[in-house]
């Protein structure tokens, strides 16, 4: 654990899920392999590709910048889009987009949350309320982490995703704590670390592929503390 900036109190954390609480580097890859397959049953999709639909995904960023808070929306959008080149009849889209998403999700969730990971979040829980803040689509219950938090607030439903304030401020406004109190953990120094420090969180950079903070085009400020693994958190109690 090494400290960058002096931290007088910590009152609460919050977290972020995907490479923070367990390792989610394949997972979306998969479950997005799969949606591809759950498409191309349908004869006008056969030869869809994770490329095109990639391809897709950007034209509708592009109509409308705004749906990239939203992953689902986005997701669903990108599918309806898909769907509106072919000759599929529009009734059917709902059932089809309903199927893709169900399969998205399923594959989605198969992560392995660390033992350790539950350890230490029975630990801080005893001593600090605990949130969530993701700008992914994970339902914390789904993975069994439901107990450990107070809420979980996620990118769309719940005001722009991070780095952007709202977010961080319905954390503060849900713990009823300043925001200079709550420690914000995360392994993004864009969303995770700017976004806390810039609107008055403590942040805590976890740094898991061992960068040098001083050398990485995406820093644009120190957090306070920078750990290589999770556990490290333990020295808080």
């Amino acid at each position: 654990m090494h400290f960058y900036r002096s931290i007088n109190c910590i009152k609460a954390i919050t977290f972020d899920l995907d490479d923070t609480l367990y390792d989610n580097s394949t997972i979306v890859d998969k479950a997005e392999e799969e949606v591809i397959k759950n498409l191309q049953q349908y004869e006008p999709l056969q030869y869809l590709t994770l490329d095109l639909y990639y391809q897709e995904k950007k034209l509708v960023l592009a109509v409308n910048p705004e749906i990239y808070h939203d992953v689902i929306d986005w997701r669903v959008e990108t599918i309806k889009s898909l769907l509106n080149k072919t000759n599929i009849p529009s009734n059917e889209y709902s059932k089809i987009i309903d199927e893709a998403i169900d399969c998205f999700n399923f594959w989605r969730h198969k992560m392995v949350v660390p033992k350790s990971t539950h350890i230490l979040l029975t630990k801080l829980a005893n001593k600090y309320p605990l949130g969530v803040i993701t700008n992914g689509n994970v339902d914390i219950n789904r993975i069994g982490l439901g107990d450990y938090f107070k809420f979980s607030l996620r990118g769309g439903p719940d005001g722009r995703s991070k780095p952007f304030p709202e977010i961080f401020a319905l954390a503060a406004q849900k713990l009823a704590i300043p925001n200079n109190y709550i420690l914000h953990v995360g392994d993004n120094l864009q969303t995770d670390v700017n976004g806390a420090i810039n609107n008055g969180f403590l942040a805590c950079w976890i740094n898991i592929f061992g960068k040098d903070i001083y050398h990485l085009s995406d820093a644009r400020c120190l957090p306070h503390i920078e750990i290589t693994q999770l556990p490290e958190l333990d020295n808080l109690l």
